[in-house]
């Protein structure tokens, strides 16, 4: 549903060498519904559907004695619950670990499509799904910020840090007001979009340029030979093992840091002191 058939149909005859277009969507139904309704779309509604199942899933047959699926489950709870919403949270996180609980799976399982055959296309390379996610985070965050300390009162704490003097008052409130309310979501975005979006342009170099070395039959000059750019080929091609390894890693990582900077955002905004 996502990137091989950008990069498969270049090599058939259209548009070389890969480039923006291995990464544009295409409409489901043309003509019939409109073109926003396309591959990437429904791959997050697809990973919407898996993160919902896995957890009712998980959350049925519970015991006292755990077997190997309750254990995983819950492994995978603590995960998010000990590890980021109450170390973060403190004592108010468990109305906010079903969100944090849920962006670190979505991001999760969208992060790994990159990984797998039939979609071999992380979601949050595109840019509108991970700001998406961004906006939901700024929505919560300043949400909790005006419900604990009202609209003022939380304007206020966000954009003026308790002991600055106020001759100082012109320069930081500016400066943290935009650092609090218009950066932060904007970077929390962009942070996700560029690692998967960068992991999967290099995955893209390596597998498609292993593919043309290996299938070509013409000498590039007196230099490269065609056994020499066959070996090419297939050095690149299994280097691109280790780059799908890495983005697997880097997947990982991005879904926690994502997952734990809103619980951060959540924290500050709550916050008695700023």
């Amino acid at each position: 549903m996502g990137g091989l058939d950008g990069l498969i149909l270049p090599l058939e005859g259209g548009a070389w060498p890969p480039g923006e277009h291995s990464f544009a969507s295409r409409p489901l139904f043309p003509g019939v519904l409109p073109d926003w309704v396309n591959n990437h779309v429904a791959q997050a509604v697809i990973g919407a559907v898996l993160v919902i199942l896995f957890w009712l899933w998980m959350a049925r047959g519970q015991s006292v004695v755990p077997g190997k699926k309750q254990t995983f489950g819950e492994l995978a709870y603590d995960f998010v619950r000990n590890g980021i919403a109450r170390d973060i949270l403190g004592p108010e996180f468990r109305k906010y670990l079903p969100l944090l609980l849920t962006l670190f799976s979505f991001i999760l399982v969208n992060n790994l499509f990159g990984q797998f055959a039939l979609f071999m296309f992380p979601t949050f390379s595109k840019i509108g799904f991970a700001w998406g996610l961004a906006l939901v985070a700024w929505l919560v965050y300043n949400g909790a910020g005006i419900k604990k300390h009202g609209l003022f009162g939380y304007l206020k704490h966000a954009t003026l840090p308790a002991g600055v003097p106020k001759f100082l008052w012109p320069l930081i409130i500016p400066l943290e007001f935009l650092s609090n309310i218009i950066v932060r979501p904007l970077t929390l975005g962009l942070r996700l979009f560029a690692n998967l979006f960068a992991g999967h342009l290099v995955i893209v170099v390596f597998v498609v340029g292993g593919t043309m070395l290996l299938s070509t039959a013409d000498q590039m000059g007196t230099a490269f030979p065609v056994p020499l750019l066959n070996v090419a080929g297939v050095v690149s091609i299994l280097f691109s093992f280790a780059i799908f390894a890495l983005e697997l890693l880097v997947g990982s990582i991005q879904a926690y840091i994502f997952t734990v900077l809103t619980a951060q955002y959540v924290s500050s905004a709550i916050a008695e002191d700023h």
